[in-house]
């Protein structure tokens, strides 16, 4: 039961970065998939979450209207489509599988990637 990030990087500010999440061993039909970041020296926060009951998004507000969260049942792979980045988005981005969405927030999880980091640089 493992899951997988990948895809972070340099980009500059105002660039795009897609993030994936893969599954493997475990098929991600029955979880509830979230996105959060750390970046130095603040608290890990929840970005966005999506429900696998009925696909439900939810952002947090510093987020909401720039990232989009989808997710690829056939591949079991979960996805972060970032536009619109800012020097404040750098951080470790990590995928969690739990259940339930509060918010913006995946709870009660049962499995956590390794993180990718994302640098927003001039």
């Amino acid at each position: 039961v493992q899951l997988q990030a990948s895809g972070g990087g340099l980009v500059q500010p105002g660039g795009s970065l897609r993030l994936s999440c893969a599954a493997s061993g475990f098929n991600l039909d029955y979880y509830d998939i979230g996105w959060f970041r750390q970046a130095p020296g603040k608290e890990r926060e929840g970005v966005a979450c999506i429900s696998s009951q009925d696909g439900s998004t939810y952002y947090s507000d510093s987020v909401k209207g720039r990232f989009t969260i989808s997710i690829d049942n056939f591949e079991d792979t979960v996805y972060l489509q970032m536009n619109s980045l800012k020097p404040e988005d750098t951080a470790v981005y990590y995928c969690a599988t739990g259940v339930g969405c509060v918010r913006n927030t995946v709870i009660r999880t049962t499995a956590w990637g390794q993180g990718t980091l994302v640098t927003v640089s001039s």
